[in-house]
């Protein structure tokens, strides 16, 4: 589908987080698309947007007006867009969408909510199961990010029709276009996956290891970083999170020049979402 590489030409990858102070943690990577090239221009924390700053409620905001002033662009989010289907009440994905807040009135309530109605079992949906995403949407490492995520990005905008996210909905020109992906299972998917967070006896360690993910990542000429203060940000970074942005900018690059067809897309993927990546 040829429509996307030349009408989506700025691709953006975000690495998401539901944290208090989510504006250190969500990392965002830019790219200019040509034809079977991507370039990362930049690569910041949510907290550099305009009007942003370091807490949740001041971040979030910003980080949604951004999707809505680029309606050229294609986002890659690192949350997930939905639950398993046993969870979905609802005829439809914006259905439920729309209804998620009133559901589940924070995100401890939703969590708990989920493990009550399924026994503490930690259910994954049939694109996490598929692509190897190693949690659950309301996994207690990620379902800040689900509720957050779908609260305060995909509900806002679906309900002011600012963005479509897909392959739930149709994509339309004049409006961005969002997609979710899971960096751990681009990595997986291209054998590159390797703890490279946080903390090690010696930080060089996951410095090497993230010096090995960023090499296997360009080695096939696809994407390249526009200078060296760039790449030396993303290195330097320990908690990985803008390493993971540039992974979340590739990925949807990856999704951009092989195009959708979302009438092939299967009614559970159009209720729980689907992961896009560097898969074949």
């Amino acid at each position: 589908m040829t429509e996307w590489v030349v009408n989506k030409k700025e691709v953006y990858g975000i690495d998401f987080s539901g944290a208090k102070d989510a504006g250190r943690h969500i990392w965002i990577s830019k790219g200019i698309a040509s034809p079977g090239r991507l370039i990362i221009k930049s690569c910041f924390p949510a907290s550099a947007l305009p009007s942003s700053g370091i807490s949740l409620d001041k971040c979030l905001p910003a980080l949604r007006q951004l999707v809505t002033s680029e309606k050229s662009a294609i986002f890659g989010f690192d949350f997930p867009f939905g639950l398993p289907a046993e969870l979905v009440r609802h005829g439809s994905w914006k259905d439920f969408i729309l209804a998620f807040s009133r559901t589940y009135k924070d995100s401890g309530h939703f969590r708990n909510t989920c493990l009550a109605a399924t026994g503490n079992k930690e259910l994954k949906r049939g694109t996490d199961i598929f692509n190897r995403a190693p949690l659950s949407p309301y996994n207690l490492r990620l379902y800040r990010q689900t509720y957050y995520g779908i609260t305060q990005i995909i509900a806002p905008l679906v309900a002011d029709d600012k963005a479509r996210f897909i392959p739930m909905q149709k994509p339309v020109t004049g409006k961005p276009w969002v997609l979710e992906i899971c960096p751990a299972s681009t990595l997986k998917a291209m054998r590159l996956y390797a703890p490279y967070k946080g903390p090690d006896r010696s930080n060089e360690a996951r410095t090497r290891r993230r010096q090995q993910i960023l090499k296997g990542i360009l080695a096939n000429g696809q994407q390249r970083l526009d200078n060296s203060l760039i790449t030396a940000g993303v290195l330097e970074n320990p908690s990985g999170d803008a390493l993971d942005s540039v992974i979340a900018c590739f990925a949807t690059f990856c999704a951009l020049k092989k195009g959708i067809d979302i009438s092939t897309v299967s009614r559970v993927a159009q209720i729980e979402g689907t992961i896009f990546g560097a898969f074949e």
